[in-house]
């Protein structure tokens, strides 16, 4: 979370390493004095950062030299969960298990079941394209529940966002630009509803406050006083939500 970062790469490339089953990147940084390498932990590629003097053979050496501890972190991040039939997922918190129904009927995806008593997520329509159009109804949850919550903690911070965009962020919740511009994951509704709540009260305090001072936490606290448990559930959990998604 926090300010939109302008995009520091002079240029980014795609690294083949046989048998890594992950993506490499290869970024060259202008203000990178030195060879960096990183794991990310939601997107599960491979990071390789280069001064703009290297070129990708170094980065291809570099990385080969460093190739068990690339291993190591690879074998220690939780499986990906593949939108797929049969997968018990999260909405807003609560469990539900994934069913393909193959049936051409509307609404395309529905919620079955009682809240206590196992709930099904029914995917209509033809099974090839279910995890897509699961994928979609997300997507459109997600930008309901963050309208609402941006429209609530606005009015009550009074402040006006420019514009509000849903996307699936890797290295962030959310953000704030310096234009009014709100972003946020979509994976936010797959966790509890406070914690979606908290990062929109984050963002939208940043209308006011473009920094994390205390006045800036204050707004935060005001207008989301339980901001403390969902930081924690964050932290503990955050990374798991990005293990859900369709295969492809």
């Amino acid at each position: 979370m926090g300010h939109t970062r302008a995009a520091a790469l002079a240029a980014s490339q795609s690294l083949r390493v046989q048998d890594l089953g992950a993506h490499v990147e290869v970024r060259r940084h202008p203000g990178a004095r030195r060879m960096t390498l990183r794991v990310s932990r939601t997107s599960r590629a491979v990071i390789v950062t280069l001064p703009v003097h290297c070129d990708l053979a170094q980065a291809g050496t570099f990385l080969s030299s460093h190739i068990d501890w690339v291993r190591e972190r690879l074998g220690s991040l939780p499986e990906p969960v593949p939108f797929a039939a049969g997968v018990t997922m999260p909405v807003r918190g609560v469990a539900h298990m994934i069913e393909f129904s193959g049936e051409i009927r509307l609404p395309a995806v529905e919620v079955a079941g009682v809240v206590g008593e196992g709930l099904v997520l029914r995917i209509n329509g033809d099974r090839e394209r279910a995890p897509r159009r699961l994928n979609d109804w997300l997507v459109g949850q997600a930008r309901g529940d963050l309208d609402q919550r941006v429209v609530w903690h606005a009015g009550r911070l009074g402040v006006r966002p420019r514009r509000i965009t849903v996307r699936d962020q890797s290295s962030r919740w959310g953000s704030c630009s310096t234009t009014g511009l709100l972003s946020f994951s979509w994976r936010l509704v797959l966790a509890p509803p406070a914690v979606l709540d908290y990062v929109v009260a984050h963002e939208v305090a940043h209308l006011a406050e473009m920094n994390h001072g205390p006045r800036f936490w204050a707004l935060v606290r005001k207008t989301c006083p339980d901001m403390d448990a969902a930081r924690v559930w964050l932290r503990r959990h955050g990374t798991e939500l990005h293990r859900y998604g369709p295969s492809d």
